[in-house]
């Protein structure tokens, strides 16, 4: 039976090949050697690793579709991916099923500075936007830290957010409409009639708002209009040191509550500060218990008297230290720190596993308290940089793998996401649920509610073929150890079946 299986399986991706190969021509790059797909087994979620079985570069976007069409055709799986930054498994490939690497289709398009519109193709890279856009005296809001290498399409399929989220939002507040392969192989533009002329409110059903943050379910983006602000007139970087984290945390709730909007406040822990010094440079206090970035944006004057009530806020709730960037080189240099943050944790831990979970601003404190507890507990540090702003926290799980800590780390990762629900908060903010968190899926959601989102994902794709086993919980998915490491069955523990 698992032979036929497999040989089955081997049969489909071969008469895949052959369709696309037919269609596409020459210029479709194909990597099916095993060192080549290899590449491709994982995203930055390394615990979980997958060979696909096929992968595929199309050259351009006309070259999707047949893709698409022929794992319809004859019944292969397929997940798009991007630069595979993301940090949930969602572009985590499916068993004997195709990659569509969309690494190639990487050019900004257009850019309209009257409309204020870019369009991109899925594999730009986000900061390549503003890039482009700043000639114009434009960019686009949202900067995910990994802004340098993510691509958009990986934002659009994960509604990413970054620093500045608190103000300008996340990826759906900037996406006005996606071009699509659907997974019936056609093409459609959702958001808008025509994806060079988007508006900005279409009317009808938000298919494009249920397309972003979907986690590549619904389709593959192949151009995607995106919304560009112009740059604001005067910003202002501060960074404010604490003596323990409830007076950080504190803070965060005093300025929201005094009316105030900061472009972004993010947080560090000691933990986090000193590995982001010790690997930049920036000029963090290495001794503060907690450290808070806080940056103003718009007119000259509002911004200016805004900055000094911040500062004085600061001050009221116990601020050791309050440093502010005198110019736009030292601003630089404390951004660098703060998006350094997930490389710099290589200096703590040769493994970490990054989540994400999201709580009110006004239990941060209660949230840090019970991730620190759940840390002493198991035997794990836990470094959190995080969007004080919205709550959405970033707690880091440091382990080795090689003293066997891998299942202690990801159980940790998982009892600090139900965490944030049980604070009436969220699974995710801008990471994902992909498959990392599936499995804590009822946590937040009901039968019912978890069926709906199912119904609404078979709408677009009954075949289930693209990007499957996401977001929703399986018993095959959550049957799993979530490490990857084998559990034998109780069967084979009596010693009634044999594994071979």
């Amino acid at each position: 039976m698992e032979f036929q299986a497999a040989t089955d399986r081997r049969r489909a991706l071969e008469a895949v090949l052959r369709d696309v190969i037919a269609e596409c021509g020459p210029s479709l790059r194909v990597l099916s050697g095993q060192a080549e797909r290899r590449a491709y087994e994982t995203d930055a979620l390394t615990a979980h690793r997958v060979l696909p079985g096929l992968v595929l570069l199309p050259a351009d976007r006309s070259q999707v579709a047949p893709i698409v069409r022929a794992c319809l055709r004859h019944g292969v799986p397929y997940v798009a991916r991007g630069a595979g930054t993301g940090l949930s498994g969602g572009a985590l490939p499916a068993e004997s099923g195709v990659v569509i690497a969309l690494a190639k289709l990487n050019r900004i398009l257009d850019v309209d500075p009257d409309r204020l519109v870019a369009i991109v193709e899925p594999g730009a890279t986000n900061l390549s936007i503003s890039a482009v856009a700043g000639e114009f005296g434009l960019y686009y809001a949202p900067d995910p830290s990994s802004q340098v290498v993510c691509t958009i399409g990986g934002n659009v399929a994960e509604n990413s957010g970054g620093a500045h989220c608190l103000k300008y939002g996340f990826t759906s507040h900037h996406v006005l409409a996606v071009e699509t392969v659907l997974p019936d192989g056609t093409v459609a533009v959702l958001g808008s009639d025509d994806i060079e002329a988007p508006c900005y409110d279409a009317p009808g059903y938000d298919l494009r708002g249920v397309f972003v943050g979907a986690e590549g379910t619904c389709g593959v983006a192949t151009r995607i209009a995106v919304r560009l602000l112009r740059k604001p007139e005067a910003v202002r970087t501060l960074v404010a040191d604490f003596p323990d984290v409830p007076s950080a945390c504190e803070t965060v709730s005093a300025v929201i509550a005094a009316g105030i909007v900061p472009a972004a406040i993010e947080m560090m822990d000691n933990l986090a500060i000193r590995a982001c010094e010790d690997a930049v440079h920036a000029g963090y206090d290495r001794e503060a218990a907690a450290s808070l970035i806080i940056e103003l944006d718009g007119h000259g004057e509002e911004c200016a008297e805004l900055f000094d009530q911040v500062s004085a806020l600061c001050s009221e709730h116990a601020c050791t230290r309050l440093r502010i960037a005198a110019d736009e080189a030292e601003r630089a240099a404390i951004w660098a720190g703060r998006k350094a943050a997930f490389a710099a944790m290589g200096r703590l831990s040769p493994e970490f596993l990054l989540q994400d979970g999201v709580v009110p601003r006004t239990r941060l404190a209660e949230a840090l308290a019970g991730i620190a507890d759940l840390s002493a507990a198991a035997g794990l540090r836990v470094a959190n940089v995080f969007h004080a702003g919205d709550g959405n926290l970033h707690p880091l799980v440091l382990y080795r793998e090689a003293d066997g800590q891998g299942p202690a780390a990801e159980k940790l990762a998982a009892d600090i996401a139900e965490l944030c629900v049980a604070l009436g908060g969220s699974l995710s903010g801008e990471h994902g649920i992909g498959v990392d968190k599936a499995c804590s899926m009822p946590k937040m959601f009901s039968p019912a509610d978890l069926t709906a989102m199912d119904r609404l994902r078979a709408a677009f794709d009954p075949s289930g073929l693209c990007n499957p086993g996401k977001v929703f919980p399986t018993p095959a998915l959550c049957g799993e150890a979530r490490a990857g490491a084998y559990q034998p069955h109780p069967l084979e523990e009596t010693g009634k079946i044999q594994r071979w």
